[in-house]
């Protein structure tokens, strides 16, 4: 193993939760969860998003919950008055037991400060006859998702590309922490790699050079939802399109020089060239 892959071997480890983190977490998480069951009828609860994908990236923020309103049981008619509606009454449910709650677009929101699992999103939801959930939106209304249909296309992949395409998309999502997140949903990023990420998988060097080029064409166009039923992934404006295309593209030309330094047999030098992606989430060798 050369200086530079030993350098990504601790990127990768450094990008995992640890077993404190996620202890943490699932005491929290299965709280949350218990609180919300015991007072309202759900036909389900489960974790969801890149938590449940496992490309979240540290420090832990926004866990997504799931809580899947049972339609014919007590709170089923709080479909009838509206996304706003049902949050509102989502956060005073959640105010009982925690002292931070707000209502997002789709979601409310347990904040536990400057913590390392930082917050929440509880996300009401109601089962469709055709499949999948639909869950509220305060700007545009109701909406479709498949979140399980999201993990299991993950978990394909990631056994397609022999186990490093979970790592891969973490590694991208930290150097868009690093670039200032210029790319906004960060699930945009997961859903261009499931489809311009292909098998056999190379090098995490090679393979973000060249997702960092591919990407930087790819954001001025729209990205579905992968499990086909949800709105358009990519909701960022043309400002801001044009913002992340001219991000990776910079970080783009740092990862070329650092493949021709390690090429070049400068491979200290290629690892202080990637640090600039990635920051502390590169531990040196």
């Amino acid at each position: 193993m050369t200086y530079v892959d030993e350098a990504f071997a601790k990127l990768r480890s450094q990008l995992e939760i640890t077993k404190t983190e996620s202890d943490l977490a699932a005491r929290r998480h299965r709280a949350i969860r218990d609180h919300v069951s015991s007072h309202w009828d759900l036909e389900d609860d489960f974790l969801t998003g890149s938590y449940r994908r496992h490309t979240k990236t540290k420090k832990l923020k926004d866990v997504d919950i799931f809580v899947v309103v049972r339609r014919s049981g007590e709170q089923g008619h709080l479909r009838d008055l509206g996304p706003r509606a049902l949050l509102e009454e989502l956060k005073m449910l959640l105010d009982e037991k925690y002292d931070s709650v707000t209502i997002d677009r789709m979601a409310c929101t347990i904040d536990f400060g400057s913590e390392e699992i930082l917050s929440f999103d509880v996300v009401p939801a109601f089962k469709r006859k055709t499949g999948g959930y639909e869950i509220p939106d305060t700007s545009s209304g109701w909406i479709a998702t498949n979140p399980k249909r999201h993990h299991e296309m993950t978990t394909e992949k990631n056994a397609a590309c022999d186990q490093k395409f979970v790592p891969f998309v973490k590694m991208v999502k930290g150097a868009n922490r690093e670039l200032g997140e210029p790319v906004d949903p960060s699930f945009l990023l997961e859903v261009m790699a499931l489809e311009l990420v292909t098998s056999p998988f190379g090098r995490y060097q090679d393979e973000i050079v060249w997702f960092l080029a591919t990407a930087a064409d790819e954001f001025d166009r729209a990205w579905p939802d992968p499990a086909g039923i949800g709105p358009d992934v990519n909701t960022m404006s043309e400002r801001d399109r044009r913002t992340a295309s001219t991000a990776f593209q910079e970080a783009q030309q740092i990862a070329e020089r650092a493949v021709w330094m390690e090429d070049n047999g400068q491979e200290k030098a290629a690892v202080e060239e990637w640090r600039r992606l990635f920051d502390w989430r590169m531990p040196r060798p």
